[in-house]
């Protein structure tokens, strides 16, 4: 119990508080700095006043903090702390610009890059059919700085291409009010309590120490994005948050598979509709009114309701991962999927009869 509360408890209330208490003076700044989302100018979004963008300040501030305080501060805190500045950066021009999405893309990879030049990687994916994919192979060995230095060519294409995934599959699951935050919060928790299962090895204890600082600056964010919103996490939190849970799954090669079970609706939601953009001739990178949350605001859901509902897909999809193995993992991924789209063909056909608006649903 002293363990729980020293590697766990102790950083989430610390990333908590520091999250909101800044968060109020992060929402003065937004406006003062005109971060100010306007409605109907998108047809994703579905606010009706303006809101201020920002969201990833008191996060990053939370972050940097609380990381600081309860970790050394080696080549692997560094490299995660240098590319969550970088993502929190871009995105607050993004927040202030609305920049270009491939370059917003570019920056995705950039951030990654950081977090592969400083080490953090896996060298081998489970099969969950059986075996292992190795990813040590083949090796770049080089001297530099009259060092010897070697880069897993496989290993980091692997490490850029999944932080990069993570920062936008996830990113795209913030369209209603305390969604976003919730999710994450709820994401982090279960990487965290997976890790406590093995906390006698002393080396999981900064994954436990990270996975609950994210969850505390991100619930700590959430009552002032939760109906009706003061501020919205913007593209600084909605990156931020996927870069910190894909950083969190390269950390140990299990959490990868937990962390596909636990974001599955926005996984599979954001593949479905990459795929379909694409077989329809249209930019993958491009938003719209597309979304699982956008369609059950269409069916009549409440905003309150679709974020409800996403937590709590989100924990029991956690609470799967924390008892399923790779195989069982993947055969719940295909189930997930099935139904997934079995839904989304049925609310295609559904009559507009039956979707009368709901109150709060944007």
């Amino acid at each position: 119990m002293v363990l729980t509360n020293q590697i766990f408890l102790s950083p989430f209330l610390m990333a908590f508080f520091i999250s909101l208490l800044v968060t109020p003076l992060a929402i003065k700044l937004a406006w003062k700095l005109k971060f100010v989302d306007f409605p109907k100018k998108k047809a994703k979004e579905t606010h009706t006043y303006p809101v201020p963008r920002g969201g990833g300040i008191p996060i990053i501030v939370a972050l940097v903090a609380t990381a600081l305080f309860f970790l050394p501060l080696d080549k692997h805190l560094t490299g995660i702390l240098a590319a969550s500045l970088f993502a929190t950066l871009i995105g607050l021009l993004d927040d202030r610009f609305d920049l270009n999405p491939y370059f917003r893309l570019l920056t995705c990879l950039g951030a990654a890059g950081i977090v592969v030049a400083a080490g953090i990687g896996i060298a081998f994916i489970t099969n969950p059919l059986g075996g292992l994919f190795f990813l040590d192979q083949p090796r770049l060995s080089f001297s530099f700085l009259g060092q010897s230095r070697e880069i897993w060519i496989l290993s980091s294409l692997f490490g850029l291409l999944w932080i990069t995934w993570c920062m936008n599959f996830i990113g795209w699951s913030g369209g209603v009010e305390g969604q976003f935050p919730g999710f994450v919060g709820i994401a982090a928790i279960t990487i965290a309590a997976l890790s406590l299962r093995f906390s006698a090895d002393i080396a999981q204890w900064p994954v436990i120490i990270l996975a609950a600082t994210v969850a505390g600056a991100y619930f700590g964010f959430l009552p002032f994005n939760f109906y009706p919103q003061k501020i919205m996490p913007g593209y600084s939190g909605k990156s931020l948050g996927g870069l910190l849970l894909g950083i969190l799954s390269l950390l140990s090669t299990a959490k990868i598979g937990t962390l596909l079970v636990v974001a599955g609706i926005p996984f599979i939601d954001a593949s479905y509709l990459i795929i379909k953009r694409i077989l329809s001739g249209r930019s993958p990178f491009w938003g719209g009114r597309e979304h699982l949350h956008h369609r059950l605001l269409d069916l009549g859901w409440s905003k309150p309701k679709v974020a409800i509902f996403y937590w709590i897909i989100t924990a029991i999809f956690g609470f799967l991962a924390l008892n399923l193995n790779s195989q069982q993992k993947f055969y719940t991924m295909v189930a997930i999927a099935t139904v997934f789209v079995a839904f989304s063909l049925w609310l295609k056909n559904f009559t507009t009869s039956s979707s009368q608006s709901g109150q709060n649903n944007g």
